[in-house]
């Protein structure tokens, strides 16, 4: 049987289509892939600016981190990070190597997992100016080597530049 050019090209473009939806349907529901793309979908929408030095490659680790888990980075290499830190007011105590700022003018200093930013910004406590992870823990996001891991605290910075505990995170798994 021949057939002829204009039918080939439909039924190519009908398998490609069969294929497609097949590739990109759910077998079943698996509550995890359930939750953990509604998760995702929900940070669709966080934007975030990342101030950083354009040498430190655990700040483009962690750039990457907060990508994959939906928000979208405008990662800034900048010279003067300290001035950076005052504008923001992210006093020596709670620094890192980069300071993220989100639409509404929360900060995130250092490797907070992106996990923590989005329930943050769920809900906002009263008088909070945004969350830091000081120094840069070993095994928190962008700071992975190997399974070495450091347990830390999220602290959450307030408004009168005190601080208390946000979240305690004692293993890896914590961050995701």
């Amino acid at each position: 049987m021949k057939i002829n050019r204009k039918t080939r090209g439909a039924l190519i473009a009908l398998l490609l289509g069969v294929f497609t939806l097949s590739a990109c349907s759910e077998t079943g529901q698996n509550p995890k892939n359930t939750e953990e793309r509604a998760t995702k979908s929900s940070s669709e929408t966080i934007a975030l600016t990342t101030y950083k030095s354009a040498t430190c490659g655990c700040c483009k680790l962690w750039v990457e981190h907060a990508g994959e888990q939906g928000f979208t980075v405008d990662a800034r290499d900048v010279d003067d990070l300290n001035g950076i830190k005052e504008r923001f007011r992210i006093a020596p105590e709670y620094q890192s190597c980069h300071t993220s700022v989100s639409e509404n003018d929360y900060v995130f200093e250092g490797h907070v997992p992106a996990k923590y930013i989005r329930q943050f910004l769920q809900n906002p406590p009263a008088n909070a100016r945004g969350l830091a992870v000081p120094a840069m823990p070993l095994g928190s996001p962008g700071m992975e080597v190997g399974d070495r891991f450091t347990a830390y605290d999220i602290l959450l910075l307030q408004s009168d530049g005190s601080h208390r505990v946000y979240a305690r995170i004692d293993n890896p798994q914590q961050q995701h």
